[in-house]
């Protein structure tokens, strides 16, 4: 991979701490802030950054390929924008990302798991598609964005929204990075009131108890996810102009776009 996709100084002034490295795991500008809640999260999923994208085909049956897309397609991102995908993971969204606003946009994928930033950023490197070289890969928590106001043109999470501590401070910062009108496309788990779904939503989760991951499929019981309706007035009393929540996957899944 070419120097210039390995992290540097961020060149913008940071309201919290984070780190920005490469797959070398080189360039550590200071620890994130985390609340204790948060790093009991961080640490699950440090542990299974192995085996996250096995996890997603198996409690997906591989359709969360086609529900990301979705996401991507929602958060009106463009040629050439300046994107962030927050909870990003391994990388899935912040490549479909990067294809979305090619070689002259930037996108920032955002987490607070140095494993699985280190897997994003090792894919980043066998991949070796040229858009990929505008991606960058941040360790930092979602309830504290280090980056300015106004700063970004797009907003993607995927099945992170229910594993954040803190729902609406984590709105208020994508409200507060986004640009005025720019939108934030949030993918997650739905909590149906239809029993199909919810015995469907069951049997998911007792699989991943199954790979000893009991504390992320209790991460479903709080939020899988907040009734559709619930979402869109959270995110209008936070100060979004409009926002949307579509059932996708059959009601499973579900996909919030909230308009800044």
């Amino acid at each position: 991979m070419a120097s210039s996709s390995l992290f540097f100084s961020h060149p913008l002034p940071c309201p919290s701490p984070a780190r920005y490295f490469s797959s070398a795991k080189k360039n550590l500008i200071s620890s994130i802030r985390c609340s204790s809640a948060s790093t009991q999260r961080q640490e699950l999923f440090n542990r299974i950054a192995p085996v996250y994208d096995n996890l997603n085909d198996l409690l997906s049956l591989g359709q969360h390929r086609v529900w990301k897309r979705m996401a991507i397609s929602w958060s009106g991102a463009r040629k050439g924008d300046c994107v962030l995908d927050i909870c990003c993971g391994s990388g899935d969204l912040t490549f479909l990302l990067s294809d979305k606003i090619g070689s002259q946009g930037k996108v920032t994928g955002l987490d607070f798991s140095s494993e699985q930033l280190s897997v994003a950023a090792h894919r980043q490197g066998l991949l070796e598609k040229p858009c990929y070289q505008n991606i960058v890969w941040v360790e930092g928590d979602a309830l504290f964005l280090p980056f300015p106001d106004n700063y970004f043109d797009a907003i993607t999470v995927g099945f992170g929204l229910r594993n954040i501590v803190d729902r609406r401070k984590a709105m208020s910062e994508m409200l507060r990075v986004l640009k005025p009108g720019s939108k934030a496309s949030i993918l997650d788990f739905n909590k149906s009131t239809q029993p199909l779904t919810t015995s469907v939503q069951v049997c998911s989760s007792s699989k991943s108890f199954y790979l000893s991951l009991s504390n992320l499929s209790m991460s479903l019981k709080p939020y899988a996810t907040d009734v559709g309706k619930e979402l869109e007035e959270l995110s209008l009393e936070v100060g979004f102009s409009c926002a949307k929540h579509y059932e996708i996957g059959g009601g499973l899944m579900g996909n919030l776009v909230a308009t800044r």
